[in-house]
């Protein structure tokens, strides 16, 4: 009895793998294989100084990074988190949140 109640669920559930999705938007466009390109990365401009040097990062056209690299000092960034002009101070881009990590085996 077990056997056919397995069998039966197998073929049920290759049926339903086999089936045609029909919850699938009708103008899907496939994903572009390769590495990235030129035009992909965010475009990066750096202004030297006097004083350092700053490093601006844009998406679409819009700031929404610096770094600033003091001559003498550590490099900060300024970043504008809600995209409304007002940049704020991080010393760096660690978040220090941290995943949760365990040793499942060791050989």
């Amino acid at each position: 009895m077990r056997t056919y109640v397995l069998l039966l669920t197998l073929l049920l559930s290759g049926l339903a793998v086999a089936a045609s999705p029909s919850d699938r938007p009708p103008d899907l466009q496939p994903v572009p294989d390769g590495a990235p390109g030129p035009d992909d990365a965010p475009p990066v401009t750096i202004k030297p100084s006097s004083a350092g040097r700053i490093v601006e990062y844009r998406a679409n056209g819009k700031l929404y990074m610096l770094k600033v690299i003091p001559k003498y000092g550590k490099p900060y960034y300024l970043i504008d988190q809600r995209g409304d002009g007002q940049f704020a101070r991080q010393d760096s881009l660690d978040s220090g949140m941290r995943p949760p990590m365990w040793v499942i085996k060791e050989f």
